[in-house]
């Protein structure tokens, strides 16, 4: 099968398209013939593992010190359909349409990947493209994981920074969902966009800082980790959640629980994808109240060239990779 292949740490150049071995799933596996998978931030910050000391060492041990060993193939979500299943497996069978997460293993930059059967993925709907439910596996997962934390409550005023990729683009639905007045801060180009799937007020931040403007907020979601604490913790309301996705550094680990002794918490998190969450979240999209929102559209073989494009910062919403098939 073709699957782009992941050589060593660095630029998109270390992304080789390559024949490898069509997997055998296990007695708890189901085989999934990809249809679509998306490239992340993750994915780019993972393959040049680009991350803040504290994270990158633990990494290095998982992924490999010097080279990639662990994860040869890069791509931790996918949507598909079943053409085999292991002995043991119950809850799908060949011909079921799929989609989900494959977590830590990654793989889904290829043709086909083995999934357990427990894994986080259910069945796809009819009524939904395998494009439109491949991302929410991420930013839909991420963004309710989060929102969820918060408690919030009708009429409470959500900010979320760096709102214009796949979890901001979520989070702004769903925050909507849950009663919440939304501002969304991003780049210019992106405002658009954002107000068009929700946002009640929209901020470029290359012209306004949303911790001096006067404005206070019940909940501040920081998707890139780059808003600052203190004037965050500021404009914070008294009660207020202040929740980092992505921790710049172990100092702002440490503020945070610091500042979580008062009546202001700061919520870091990891995401455990669920099954259950998944089923809800395409319940929203099967409504029209969930939308993915998808930027551009790439083959398989040009995995790399989609990787530059996420790394410009360039990109709202979503990247969707188009995986072909002969026959």
């Amino acid at each position: 099968m073709k699957a782009i292949v992941w050589i060593k740490y660095g630029s998109p150049d270390v992304l080789q398209l390559r024949e490898v071995a069509k997997p055998t799933p296990k007695a708890n596996e189901v085989l999934v013939k990809i249809r679509t998978t998306t490239v992340t931030t993750g994915d780019c910050e993972m393959r040049r593992m680009q991350f803040p000391l504290w994270v990158r060492l633990p990494m290095r041990l998982y992924a490999g010190v010097r080279k990639p060993k662990r994860i040869p193939i890069l791509g931790g979500y996918l949507a598909g359909d079943v053409v085999a299943v292991g002995e043991t497996v119950q809850r799908f069978q060949v011909g079921d349409a799929v989609f989900g997460t494959v977590g830590f293993g990654f793989g889904s930059y290829a043709e086909y990947i083995c999934v357990a059967e427990k894994a986080p993925i259910i069945i796809k709907p009819e009524k939904l493209r395998y494009e439109e439910v491949t991302a929410v596996s991420l930013g839909g997962l991420e963004a309710l994981h989060f929102l969820r934390k918060a408690k919030i409550q009708p009429g409470e005023h959500v900010l979320i920074n760096g709102a214009g990729g796949s979890i901001g683009t979520y989070g702004i639905q769903l925050a909507k969902q849950f009663g919440a007045e939304v501002t969304a801060v991003d780049s210019s180009h992106k405002l658009e966009t954002l107000r068009a799937i929700g946002a009640d007020h929209v901020i470029d931040y290359t012209q306004e800082d949303f911790t001096q403007n006067g404005q206070t907020y019940d909940v501040i979601f920081d998707i890139i980790g780059k808003s600052p604490f203190a004037g965050s913790m500021r404009v914070l309301r008294e009660n207020g959640r202040y929740l980092i996705a992505s921790p710049s550094g172990l100092m702002q680990f440490i503020r945070g629980k610091w500042a979580s002794r008062h009546s202001k918490k700061v919520i870091f998190e990891m995401t455990n994808p669920q099954t259950a969450d998944l089923e809800f979240l395409t319940e929203l999209m099967e409504d029209g109240k969930l939308k993915t929102v998808i930027d551009k559209r790439y083959s398989l073989e040009q995995i790399p060239e989609a990787h530059r494009y996420v790394e410009s910062g360039q990109k709202v919403g979503n990247v969707i990779i188009n995986v072909a098939h002969d026959g």
